[in-house]
């Protein structure tokens, strides 16, 4: 395929934003509901006026909470702040075609890559990002770009709004091309892009006014025929034959964005999350809510009648708290000048449907913790079925999230570093020479579940006697734990280096034994003689 005119790359982006809004009803409840601040749907994004009022209709703050926790526990789980939360080892090829002390030299340089790479994350705002990519995944689909940086930050990460961007598939349900809109000031793009080129129209506007936003569109199209992806940054002109500008185009062997997709249907592009499946109980909890509140506002001011001797008008009534409706009565004689007006029964219900509705919502966003330390049914039977529970949930999302999360953030990372001459890297992490394993606390806690299988088995064999003894292979053993512990290649000895080992051990005590015999025999031939 050739190279797409600006024409046809914006035709494609405007076809997979139309596309998209087949899912505007799902995902604008979800952010009203339980993502108020970070909510562009509803004109929040085209009016851009800062600092509005995003909670008017919010009236239980169940999601809001639950889904800040949600985030909290994923990223703590699977990318923990200032920790290695991966590593980089020795792939499957590689461990069948390298020698042991080639792949022991390979798996050292690999843990320094793996230490470098994280000294250079914390330097970065990533873990911000993280957070808020993590708070859009609970939505369904979270997405964060991956940009070089400058001398003080080598690398750039941003967490872009799901609604800013709008996605194509390729096979096998691969996101290939990603589209975003983009408002910025015309005076600040050639800061942000040093390679673009402005056309002398759109030069003249931006001097005429440099503080006006102008509409771009940013586009990321693979090329399957070169393997090569296609950068583009486009402004569309709306006025004088709406032209279609190409400022900045490039050709990049790596897609500097990062999807993923919380979990997914056949046939969908967009991703559905946690928020998705609840988002029934959070508005029915919102209206009960509301209800109660305004029952309790009814029974704290109350509503008043008051006699009248004119015609009553309903369309002058207002059942609201503290108001006084004319009547021509109140009861026999006329009644009293003012009385109050009878409510309906007490809402009381509306806190049993609450406190049921709650624990769904918490339960489905994994944020149903312990109990309070200060009850009496904790015992230690709940918290260890507790905190199976809570791994159960996470694992259910642990796949995808390593696949589309994970290993394409530390992937493009190396990249960056690799471009930028941070590292040099000979070889991609393609799995077969390196490989990418998380070793986060989720991570950590099925490889404890792996070794604790293995050692059980090696103590059960060790009660058989000789033939259990000799049946396991000791350097092997010894190297599966420290894998799955994470233990780093420099300090280990290589299989040719513990052989040496034993051998000097050996010749070393049999030295002595001969040195003891010597001595005996010295002593028997003077206890003779």
């Amino acid at each position: 395929m050739e190279r797409l005119t600006a024409e046809e790359v914006y035709k494609r982006a405007e076809k997979a934003y139309s596309k998209k809004e087949n899912w505007r009803d799902i995902y604008e409840e979800c952010y009203e509901y339980a993502l108020p601040e970070r909510n562009l749907y509803s004109g929040y994004y085209e009016t851009r006026t800062p600092g509005q009022n995003k909670s008017k209709r919010v009236f239980d703050s169940t999601a809001i909470y639950s889904t800040q926790r949600f985030a909290n526990r994923l990223q703590s789980s699977l990318f923990p702040p200032y920790r290695n939360w991966c590593r980089l080892i020795v792939g499957d090829n590689a461990k069948v075609e390298l020698e042991d002390e080639q792949k022991q030299e390979l798996q050292t340089a690999l843990d320094v890559y793996t230490e470098q790479m994280f000294t250079l994350i914390r330097q970065t705002n990533f873990d911000l990002s993280m957070s808020e990519m993590l708070l859009d995944l609970a939505v369904g689909t979270g997405v964060m770009l991956i940009q070089p940086g400058d001398d003080e930050v080598p690398i750039r990460f941003e967490a872009v709004p799901q609604y800013l961007v709008a996605l194509e598939e390729g096979p096998y349900g691969r996101v290939d091309n990603v589209y975003r809109r983009h408002k910025m000031r015309g005076s600040v793009i050639t800061q942000q892009w040093k390679d673009a080129v402005i056309p002398p129209e759109l030069q003249k506007d931006i001097d005429d006014d440099p503080s006006k936003d102008l509409e771009l569109i940013e586009a990321t199209v693979y090329v399957p025929e070169s393997g090569m992806y296609c950068y583009h940054l486009l402004h569309k002109k709306t006025t004088k034959g709406n032209t279609i500008s190409e400022l900045v185009y490039r050709k990049m062997e790596n897609t500097p964005w990062v999807v993923c997709r919380y979990s997914k249907i056949a046939g969908e592009v967009m991703g559905r999350g946690p928020l998705v499946s609840c988002i029934s109980d959070i508005k029915t909890l919102n209206k009960t809510k509301e209800y109660i509140l305004k029952n309790a506002s009814l029974a704290i001011a109350g509503v008043y009648t008051a006699k009248d001797d004119g015609i009553l008008n309903p369309q002058n009534i207002q059942i609201k708290p503290g108001s006084v409706i004319s009547v021509a009565s109140n009861g026999g004689a006329q009644g009293p000048s003012l009385q109050p007006l009878q409510r309906s029964s007490d809402f009381n219900v509306g806190q049993i449907t609450m406190k049921d509705l709650q624990d769904s919502i918490k339960k489905q966003l994994l944020d149903d913790g312990l109990p309070p330390d200060d009850m009496s049914a904790r015992s230690a039977t709940e918290i260890v079925a507790k905190q199976k529970e809570l791994a159960q949930n996470l694992g259910s999302a642990f796949g995808r999230l390593i696949t589309e999360a994970l290993i394409p953030i530390v992937t493009r990372v190396l990249q960056v570093m690799d471009e930028q001459k941070i590292i040099e890297m000979p070889m991609k992490a393609d799995g077969k020479v390196i490989k990418v394993v998380p070793q986060s606390p989720l991570a950590q806690a099925q490889n404890m579940d792996d070794l604790q299988s293995v050692i059980q088995f090696m103590q059960i064999v060790q009660g058989v006697g000789q033939i259990g003894q000799v049946a396991i292979n000791q350097d092997n053993a010894i190297d599966f734990i420290a894998d799955k512990l994470g233990i780093p290649g420099s300090i280990l000895n290589s299989k040719q280096e513990r052989l040496a080992i034993v051998q000097q051990l050996t010749q070393t005590a049999m030295q002595a034994q001969q040195q003891g015999n010597e001595q005996v025999q010295e002593v028997a031939e003077n206890v003779m003689g």
